[in-house]
């Protein structure tokens, strides 16, 4: 289709390219691209069971038997054993996929490090002091608030840089594990922060927890895409990480051995919370310490596994308590020999004793079990998932239903939450054609922006990750951050810093063409400040040679020396991963601050147009005071309603579980973990089988209904 996006006024206008035919836009502009006019602004998204997760090239030589490995990343993802003192993945990820806990989840001033109140909490808009081991209330959301909620302009009547995280871990410093305690040796640390009277409290973290659900089709992991998508079997920074690699035995001798498989940001993601100091690990532990604590006992074995688990029920012991056999033994059922079998020392605990080939392997072990076990967990039995009439609309939607699906189109809420997973933030071979075989992780557009006012600025972003102006850059960077070693996490900075240093390679192993942009540099840089495009090689820009065309080094750094890096531009200040919308009803608190309770006040905010932040980067084409009745705003919360799937409602398989005690809180006294640490308060999710939760349990609520008046 030969069509061009022009941002006018806010809204998204559909032009014709003059004189030049552009080749499938991606990311977010595909389906603006393909829009009819029957459609208005947009086609509906199809159903989620249209699409395919996609493959891992080479994962056979590792998995030799996946019904195996998903018995054992369902295990250690429900196992509390795999923290340090209690926590489990499943921890923050036990109600829909997310975190439902309304007690101890505050945490101040989120990554707002330079200001004294990142270490500080403040009054609430209940009037409530807040502060370490708080049981939030209705009164006290949303975290930002207007006198005139419809309108940003108005005056700011309440902000804070405070955050509503997930309760983990008490303040530790790791020393050694035991192959019989359920916690590991640690020393408590004074907590300045976290704590009631003389007793520490547990750690909050600085950001809300999303949904595990339906993640498996993601590009990235995390608010901030730091989770790669190629898994190099030890830590989560795919090829960034120069350490990173697998134990093997060549010539007689254990060395680590690096490796690298594409589309397995959730594999990179499940090794980030075991091992970090606030969310479930004593600071200092490794993942070998991890396999030598669990390998020799057997999974889950404090907690009840129901005889009728979907996938644990066949191997639940007959005590009632955990599964048959032991870890070590699901690993050897699920994984290839040469991973597992070798004998020979492979790197040393502090304390000196050498690990097994197994141990030093448990990350890669760890990492697909668990990402193999997340790939079963598709919400793709929706209302929304149903039968379709020909313009897309599903037939069972009522009035109300269809109209708030008119509405989401309308507003553009599909141009960031496109496809069937609702996120552009999925791997592009979710949502593109099919027979494209290269997909752009980053773009240029044309977009109207505060930073300018007027006309359209050529902006520069990262696929599947927005500025939506919930809180100011300050206060929490996203994706405009750096990996361990100083590099971008953003693809964005990546490419201008290769653009304005040809020797400064982007250290991610993405190829970006600039012909595949939905503005290439050939639109509006002259001849002489552009060359060829190196990574444009033989049929990559087959017929639009032309486009493939970049700036020259000189040109690059004149546009960054400019404000807002002149035509350089790049919109990734505060920008965060966006979020598929599946289940959306069960899954708040909202936004990677946590900072609303509802999804009323979701279309709130969006309605006003986000937070005024001053954001130079916000997107006023996408996010944008959008004039909605009270009905309308009705209506659009009736249509996310229908992204609902009731087994996932009722806790039916494949989204069944064993039981587990979740710190929920804690009281003013010692706790058998320490005399400096406070005694916790848990919530007790029994086991559930396949048939999902009963009458007598009731199903499971959505936030705002769990918080106290």
């Amino acid at each position: 289709m030969n069509m061009k996006k022009k941002a006018v006024g806010g809204r998204v206008n559909l032009l014709p390219a003059p004189g030049i035919t552009v080749r499938l836009m991606l990311g977010m502009t595909l389906l603006v691209l393909v829009a009819e006019t029957a459609w208005a602004h947009g086609r509906p998204p199809d159903p989620l069971w249209m699409a395919k997760i996609p493959k891992v090239p080479g994962l056979g030589n590792y998995v030799t038997n996946k019904a195996a490995a998903i018995q054992l990343g369902k295990a250690l993802f429900w196992d509390t054993s795999a923290g340090s003192d209690g926590g489990a993945c499943a921890t923050c990820h036990f109600h829909a996929g997310a975190d439902a806990r309304t007690k101890n989840q505050l945490a101040p001033g989120g990554a707002h490090d330079v200001e004294p109140t990142a270490t500080t909490f403040q009054p609430l808009p209940s009037g409530a002091a807040g502060g370490p081991n708080y049981q939030l209330t209705q009164a006290d959301f949303p975290l930002w608030q207007f006198e005139n909620p419809n309108d940003r302009q108005s005056r700011l009547i309440y902000h804070t840089d405070d955050v509503i995280g997930s309760s983990g871990i008490f303040k530790q410093v790791f020393l050694s594990v035991s192959q019989t305690n359920a916690e590991d040796t640690c020393q408590s640390e004074p907590d300045n922060i976290f704590h009631i009277g003389p007793y520490n409290t547990r750690q909050v973290t600085a950001r809300n927890a999303p949904s595990v659900i339906n993640s498996t089709f993601n590009y990235r992991q995390f608010w901030d895409g730091r989770a790669n998508n190629i898994f190099n079997g030890s830590s989560n920074w795919g090829l960034r990480d120069p350490d990173a690699g697998v134990w093997i035995v060549k010539n007689g001798k254990p060395i680590k051995k690096k490796i690298q498989l594409k589309n397995s940001a959730s594999a990179s993601q499940a090794l980030g919370p075991p091992l970090d100091s606030t969310e479930m690990s004593c600071n200092g532990r490794r993942f070998p310490d991890i396999g030598h604590k669990l390998l020799q006992r057997p999974p889950l074995q404090n907690q009840t596994v129901d005889s009728e688990d979907s996938v644990l029920g066949k191997l639940a012991s007959d005590s009632g308590k955990g599964l048959k056999g032991t870890y070590a033994e699901l690993v050897k059922k699920a994984f290839a020999k040469r991973w597992w079998n070798a004998k020979g020392e492979f790197g040393q605990s502090l304390d000196g004793v050498p690990y097994s080939q197994m141990e030093a392997n448990f990350s890669l072990f760890f990492g697909l079990a668990i990402q193999l076990y997340e790939d079963t967990l598709i919400s793709d039995q929706t209302l929304f998932d149903t039968r379709r009439d020909k313009d897309n609309y599903p037939i069972a939607f009522n009035e109300q239903q269809r109209h708030g699906l008119q509405l989401f189109l309308d507003d553009h809420c599909f141009l960031c939450h496109l496809g069937p997973t609702l996120s552009s933030a999925a791997n592009p071979e979710v949502y593109t054609s099919k027979s494209s075989k290269f997909h752009n992780v980053m773009d240029r557009g044309g977009f109207n922006e505060e930073n300018s006012g007027f006309d359209v600025a050529k902006t520069m972003l990262d696929i599947g990750f927005a500025i939506t102006s919930v809180t100011p850059p300050a206060y929490d960077p996203g994706i405009d951050y750096h990996d361990p070693w100083g590099n971008p996490l953003s693809f964005t900075q990546q490419y201008i810093d290769w653009l304005a240093n040809p020797d400064h390679p982007m250290v991610d192993p993405v190829k970006v063409l600039a012909c595949d942009f939905q503005y290439p540099f050939a639109f509006d840089f002259p001849p002489n400040e552009l060359m060829a495009d190196p990574n444009a090689r033989g049929n990559d820009c087959r017929g639009y040679k032309e486009l493939a065309k970049i700036v020259t080094p000189a040109t690059a750094n004149r546009e960054l020396a400019l404000p807002y890096g002149g035509k350089l531009a790049a919109s990734i200040a505060a920008a965060f991963k966006i979020p598929p919308l599946r289940n959306v009803e069960l899954t708040g608190p909202f936004f990677h601050n946590g900072s609303v309770k509802s999804l009323e006040e979701v279309v709130e905010f969006y309605n006003r147009g986000g937070n005024n932040v001053g954001n130079p980067g916000h997107f006023e084409t996408f996010v944008f005071p959008l004039g909605l009745t009270k009905q309308d705003k009705a209506d659009l919360v009736a249509f996310l309603k229908t992204l609902t799937d009731e087994r996932v409602r009722w806790e039916r398989a494949p989204f069944d579980h064993p039981s587990i005690q979740i710190p929920r809180g804690a009281r003013a006294e010692p706790s058998p973990l320490g005399p400096n640490l406070a005694a916790d308060e848990y919530l007790e999710l029994p086991a559930v089988g396949k048939n999902g939760r009963n009458v007598v349990q009731g199903s499971l609520l959505p936030y705002d209904k769990l918080l106290p008046d």
